[in-house]
């Protein structure tokens, strides 16, 4: 309805611009599931640098390899992961009974109660529960008349209630004020415990100290009774890699440890077949996402030939296998250790999106913190591989340790490349999220038109950075939307129905030379 003027003047009135622009989403956030001595289970953590993985799981840890594969994740170009912890203690024989994979208590529950160290005093809440109130301590200048040698004061104080205080404490063992017996039989609050009796007489400095819950100590893993369940877990109560279908970020999932798990005998190669077909599944069922698959350890190249076609028999365009795993620098240990690949792949893809973008084939670049090979390929051995969905990991003379191969593991000529699979996952979830405001909007030529220029003016950046092929726009891509694509029935049904089609950029896999001699005549090249 046209609005109404009464009053002489002069009016200004916003409108929505014809087109609406569509920006493109991110492609490089990665999830690892794994094992970690610490952190949270089965809550996916975001984390964006290596000290915040230290601080919410721990470090590097012998047995596991979640920790080397973030370590080479961020060291070759990676920003934003989600780490998902499984195979905690309470994996083990021992924890409460239920569907397996589910969700258990909270460790903190079980919880340390506040404390500080105040000079050589240690002073603990006794409240431990998780609910207690903040506790702080105050250290001064000791009250009242004639204080004794080294005596202080002590103030307690706690959310909600009076202070309690001591005008004059002792450090000295043999003093009836004893710091540590007075307090500790006298206040509600706190106990007082000594921490070396070597330098005991010592009263601490005046100051003013909160307590708090001391960092929970990193529990050993325990690959005991670890399962496929505990991988996979339950979507619906957000355990495993399952856990992942909320997080929305994600565009690469890869599960290091479950090599760990095979390596010490936990699981049999059956089980991790079973883990590596749900996470392809769970790949394929979210749609913008990509599973990077480890190979089994110490695999010949015949070896890794016949379990990929035998034994594994994966076929999706949605997963990508890299062999052979290789060789870092253990900081732990001063040696040298290998790894599976994974981790590393997922930074180098992350990295091939920040410089070059998602439609360059992530390969022929250098694999950062790589020492060396547990397999060297030669160029005879990938022909093996390479044709089956392989991609090699190869070191080069004078050109160092490098990703040859961008390929999926589909059989579908179509979906070959890596590159190609990502390219449509970025398209496909940039216009998705960006064409919303179309929802219940009239279906007529209007909307129709609002959705071809929005998303053709999408596709024409994209063919400007180099993304899709042809010489022009239109060789590059289409959309339709207009009445042959809506006719009365399906706007009957209450939809919009837009045909896009895209022409890809497909690698330079083979680049092949043709030489050959000619005697006389003319060059053909003209000086």
């Amino acid at each position: 309805m046209a609005n109404s003027y009464t009053s002489p003047g002069v009016y200004v009135k916003e409108i929505d611009a014809a087109t609406r622009p569509i920006e493109g989403v991110g492609t490089a956030v990665a999830a690892f599931i794994g094992m970690a001595p610490k952190g949270p289970e089965n809550s996916p953590t975001l984390v964006s640098n290596w000290t915040q993985f230290v601080d919410n799981f721990g470090g590097l840890y012998p047995g596991a390899y979640l920790a080397y594969s973030v370590y080479g994740y961020f060291l070759n170009g990676g920003g934003n992961c989600y780490i998902v912890r499984v195979g905690a203690n309470s994996d083990g024989p021992g924890t409460s009974g239920g569907k397996a994979g589910s969700k258990r208590a909270p460790k903190q529950l079980s919880a340390a109660p506040q404390t500080a160290t105040i000079g050589n005093f240690v002073f603990t809440a006794k409240n431990a529960s998780p609910s207690a109130k903040p506790i702080s301590v105050e250290i001064g200048e000791p009250g009242g008349e004639d204080p004794e040698d080294g005596a202080f004061k002590v103030v307690v104080t706690a959310e909600g209630r009076s202070p309690e205080e001591w005008e004059q404490v002792s450090p000295l063992p043999s003093s009836p004020s004893y710091v540590v017996t007075k307090i500790s039989a006298e206040s509600k609050l706190v106990t007082v415990e000594e921490v070396d009796a070597a330098v005991a007489g010592t009263a601490p400095r005046p100051t003013t100290v909160a307590l708090a819950v001391p960092e929970p100590d990193e529990l050993p893993i325990v690959l005991t009774g670890i399962s496929a369940a505990s991988y996979i877990g339950d979507s619906a109560d957000r355990t495993g890699f399952s856990g992942l279908e909320e997080v929305e970020d994600v565009t690469m999932v890869a599960v290091p440890d479950l090599m760990a798990a095979y390596e010490q005998g936990a699981i049999t190669l059956d089980t991790v077949k079973g883990v590596q077909l749900a996470v392809i599944a769970h790949c394929e069922l979210m749609g913008d996402r990509m599973a990077i698959l480890d190979p089994p350890p110490e695999l010949s190249p015949q070896a890794i030939k016949e379990w990929r076609r035998t034994g594994a028999g994966y076929d999706s365009k949605f997963a990508a296998l890299y062999y052979p795993w290789f060789t870092v620098l253990d900081p732990a240990t001063g040696a040298n250790r290998f790894v599976p690949p994974s981790g590393h792949i997922a930074g180098i893809w992350a990295r091939n999106d920040s410089e070059r973008g998602v439609h360059k084939a992530p390969a022929n670049e250098i694999v950062r913190g790589a020492v060396g090979l547990q397999t060297n390929l030669t160029r005879t051995e990938q022909e093996l591989l390479n044709p089956i969905g392989v991609n090699a990991i190869r070191a080069f003379p004078g050109r160092g340790i490098r990703v040859w191969g961008a390929r999926t593991l589909s059989s579908d000529s179509a979906w070959r490349y890596v590159n190609v699979r990502r390219l449509f996952n970025y398209l496909e979830k940039s216009i998705l999220g960006a064409t919303q405001f179309a929802v219940f909007e009239p279906n007529d030529q209007a909307l129709w038109g609002k959705l071809r220029r929005s998303i053709s003016a999408f596709l024409v950046n994209e063919w400007r950075s180099g993304a899709l092929f042809g010489s022009t726009a239109d060789q590059a891509f289409f959309v339709k939307c207009d009445e042959e694509t809506n006719p009365a029935d399906v706007i009957d049904n209450g939809m919009v129905r837009c045909q896009i089609g895209v022409a890809p950029v497909k690698p330079a896999e083979f680049v092949v030379f043709e030489v050959s001699q000619f005697s006389g005549g003319t060059s053909l090249v003209t000086e």
